[in-house]
């Protein structure tokens, strides 16, 4: 460029200018080179098979090849898509291990499945070491163990629901045992709170008859103490005229007022006089077991409240069943009432009806858990109420006892209260109740009856045997003259 000659060779440096200009070039050159590959070309990215054919940095294979064992990207891959020889190579969805697929004997891919040794082979498996064996091709068999696998997978999906069932069970028991704990909690604070205001009261009380008595004690040492200064007082005035006397030299003037001086002055004999001292300490003793009394009842007024309360959160909805009432008894069309009429209806005698006894059952039955309802019997002389099992003798004379299948007590008189124990035991009850509840554990075999007024238990069948549904069961007895014409009512359940 310069026509300069040089006679001998210069001494030759690098163009640094030039040569910083030059690598400029090349770097922009190999990135957008770079760039230009990775739009049309998919990098891998982690956990994906590579192409093993890549030199520069690892691309995503597209295929496998089982005749190669090379997985292939795109761009390499091409040659088997174009070269007749290499069509005939069998291509794969990419994966890892190639050699894990062909034949260890034979070095030949596996295609078959042996279904009496359960393993796959190549086809010189099949008529070398396999001969008289029972094969699949693989496809065939992966579409069988894949069904398998849907139900495996249907099969654990239905445990992990059952699973999950039961974990919202458990945190459900585990709320509704929070719930029992905090209503308990509740319960429990209110009782102690009103035993503890009786214990204020009671010791109120005692205070206050212990002040009664010594100030009545206090009053009259007051009183001896006035009258024995009066007396004093006369005394001394006595005692100052005898003086007086005494130093008089009038001899007429002293035997005349001698004699009235000397008679004794109008005073009382104190000799037998005392001051009455309570006994405190018997005070006490009737004041604690006057308290005693008071929380025993107290006590046992609010534990039956507490355990009216409990049983009263497993109330259901019950209703008359008019297929099993007697036809002499009325229903009113909700089927919360019943009371006996004055006329026999012609009612169909089917098995469930009684015929004899005027008794009702409920609609409902229970075979197991709890249940709880109120019957209200204000104004009524005679009745029974209970539960009965489902097979119980419903045609004829009724023995109510728990061998008969009825778990009941009634009212007859006005003011006769039994238990139907077989034989009955006769209830000694404080005030008549207007309401009735009655509460049943199956599981536990209970039967219990309550007075819901006064929160009292009334009954309880314990240790009782239930196999069979149990229906609640009604009877408003018989009119006795229009004095027992109150109908028996299925009262709605109000917690208090």
């Amino acid at each position: 460029m310069c026509k300069k000659v040089f006679n001998t060779r210069p001494e030759l440096h690098v163009n640094t200018l030039l040569s910083e200009m030059v690598g400029q070039f090349r770097d922009k050159a190999q990135q957008e080179a770079s760039s230009s590959s990775s739009s049309e070309l998919q990098e891998s990215k982690p956990g994906e098979v590579l192409c093993e054919a890549c030199t520069g940095p690892k691309l995503k294979a597209l295929k496998s090849c089982l005749d190669c064992l090379v997985s292939y990207c795109e761009t390499h891959l091409e040659p088997h898509l174009t070269a007749s020889r290499l069509k005939r190579h069998q291509l794969i969805d990419p994966v890892e291990n190639l050699e894990d697929r062909m034949c260890m004997k034979h070095d030949k891919p596996l295609e078959l499945f042996c279904k009496t040794d359960q393993t796959c082979v190549c086809m010189l498996c099949s008529v070398l070491d396999h001969k008289t064996h029972e094969f699949v091709p693989l496809k065939e068999e992966y579409e069988e163990k894949k069904a398998e696998l849907e139900e495996t997978e249907a099969e654990i999906q239905q445990m992990i629901q059952k699973r999950q069932l039961k974990i919202q069970e458990i945190k459900h028991s585990v709320d509704l045992s929070k719930d029992d704990a905090d209503r308990e909690m509740a319960e429990g604070v209110r009782v102690f709170t009103a035993l503890k205001e009786s214990v204020e009261r009671g010791r109120a009380e005692f205070i206050n008859t212990i002040d009664k008595k010594l100030k009545t004690t206090e009053k009259q040492a007051e009183a001896f103490i006035k009258e024995l200064e009066q007396e004093i007082c006369e005394l001394m005035k006595r005692s100052t005229e005898v003086q007086q006397l005494s130093r008089s030299e009038d001899h007429l003037h002293l035997i005349q007022r001698v004699q009235s001086v000397n008679s004794a002055p109008p005073t009382k004999d104190w000799t037998e006089v005392n001051v009455c001292q309570p006994l405190y300490e018997e005070t006490v003793r009737k004041a604690v077991a006057q308290l005693e009394e008071t929380l025993s009842e107290e006590m046992k007024k609010l534990l039956d409240q507490a355990e009216l309360k409990r049983v009263q959160q497993y109330a259901v909805d019950v209703t008359l069943d008019p297929d099993t009432a007697h036809p002499d008894l009325i229903l009113s069309e909700d089927g919360k009432q019943v009371h006996l009429g004055d006329v026999t209806k012609n009612l169909p005698d089917n098995p469930e009806r009684f015929s004899l006894c005027v008794s009702v059952l409920g609609k409902q039955s229970f075979s197991s858990g709890r249940f709880y309802f109120e019957v209200q019997v204000k104004g009524q002389t005679g009745w029974d109420l209970g539960v009965v099992r489902e097979s119980i003798n419903r045609k004829g004379e009724i023995t109510l006892s728990p061998e008969k299948g009825f778990w009941s007590i009634w009212l007859r008189n006005g003011n006769e209260y039994k238990a139907c124990t077989g034989p009955s035991v006769r209830l000694s009850l404080k005030c008549r109740p207007e309401k009735v509840g009655v509460f049943v554990d199956y599981e536990e075999g209970l039967v219990s009856f309550y007075d819901v007024d006064s929160a009292a238990l009334i009954y309880s069948f314990t240790d009782c045997s239930f196999t069979e549904k149990l229906f609640p069961y009604f009877c408003p007895y018989l009119n006795e003259g229009g004095k027992n014409s109150a109908p028996l009512v299925i009262s709605p359940v109000s917690v208090k």
